[in-house]
């Protein structure tokens, strides 16, 4: 009888929090993961992951991706914007990680765990916010859902495992400094001549297929930039180094040109 009193005793006094803890906003897991397993590369501009060496960490992973698949609707809808921005950010990108690693070592690309039918994006083979889902449903579904968020900087953010993807970046997204990460994406990503710049002999830009996927998406509204070319010219100084080049950009008129997309799995071992 004494143990049960304080079995009660202890369930009063720590409430539901005892049942269900909250959740951690800071990502600390998914942070230490990324730091121990993302090598960033070209100055910054780009990384590759160890996937083996995920491999050895996995149950810390599939803890974090559990406290992902624990949260409620209900719960997440109470968040800030940026809390469930960054929380749909981090589990798109971990859940990437999961994928790849049930089928690693014996892939070259992400596109090799789809098949005819199913691609790897459409593949249900987790739960988020009380449904099961594939990674276009976070994507496209949430992220992407009109009225949503509405900020074309998430496609700097989100990581589809491959070397033509913008980076995989080495920490976590936070809520508290959302805005600063997405922004240092988009600079990191557009300062990358491998997958956007200015030819001079063609006097042509040359930038990623994303553009081209998503451009309805860069013509949200946001900072008042409404076309692909407002958001070239606002960002003209990252394009090109010469300041004839970028005042080309800056005015909207130059022809642009999307580039072949590299599926190559971005792994650190290749």
């Amino acid at each position: 009888m004494r143990i049960l009193r304080l079995l009660l005793v202890s369930m009063l006094t720590l409430g539901p929090c005892a049942a269900h803890a909250k959740f951690d906003h800071s990502h600390r897991t998914w942070n230490e993961l990324l730091g121990r397993h993302v090598v960033v590369l070209e100055g910054g501009k780009a990384s590759r992951v160890r996937y083996a060496h995920f491999q050895k960490d996995r149950a810390a992973l599939q803890r974090y991706l559990e406290s992902l698949s624990a949260v409620k609707r209900a719960e997440f809808d109470g968040w800030s914007k940026s809390e469930r921005l960054a929380f749909l950010i981090n589990a798109y990108n971990a859940f990437t990680v999961e994928l790849v690693l049930r089928n690693y070592p014996g892939i070259a690309s992400i596109r090799d765990v789809g098949n005819l039918f199913t691609s790897a994006w459409r593949k249900r083979f987790f739960t988020l916010l009380g449904e099961e889902r594939h990674l276009d449903a976070i994507e496209h579904g949430l992220i992407r859902k009109p009225g949503a968020f509405d900020d074309p900087r998430i496609h700097f953010a989100v990581n589809c495992a491959s070397v033509g993807c913008p980076m995989l970046r080495e920490e976590a997204y936070v809520a508290t400094r959302l805005d600063a990460q997405l922004e240092n994406q988009t600079v990191r990503f557009l300062s990358d001549r491998s997958r956007n710049r200015y030819d001079p002999g063609r006097k042509v830009l040359e930038v990623s297929k994303i553009f081209d996927w998503y451009r309805e998406d860069f013509e949200s509204g946001l900072q008042g930039i409404e076309s692909r070319e407002e958001f070239f010219a606002m960002h003209a100084s990252l394009l090109a180094d010469s300041a004839v080049h970028r005042q080309a950009i800056a005015s909207g008129a130059v022809p642009i040109r999307f580039l072949e997309y590299d599926w190559t799995l971005n792994d650190a071992k290749r």
